[in-house]
């Protein structure tokens, strides 16, 4: 019978976690706290991505000037 290496990966499956009720509420509002910043972040990205999609879609159907005109000039 071959030996196996101490460096070969092992298959692991979880069938069950038991951790206290409280520790798991703890554990749920850092998780909600470490998600905040990341949020943010793509709150700024989608903001950015829809400024340059109203830029072009503006640009394209000639309405960046539509409002200090009075109105649409077609």
């Amino acid at each position: 019978m071959e030996e196996k290496s101490s460096q070969e990966a092992q298959r692991v499956i979880v069938t069950d976690i038991r951790m206290p009720f409280w520790s798991m509420v703890v554990f749920m509002i850092k998780w909600v706290f470490a998600s905040i910043p990341a949020m943010i972040v793509l709150s700024v990205i989608m903001t950015i991505l829809m400024f340059a999609a109203a830029a072009l879609t503006g640009s394209m159907w000639n309405m960046h000037g539509m409002f200090e005109q009075g109105g649409p000039s077609f």
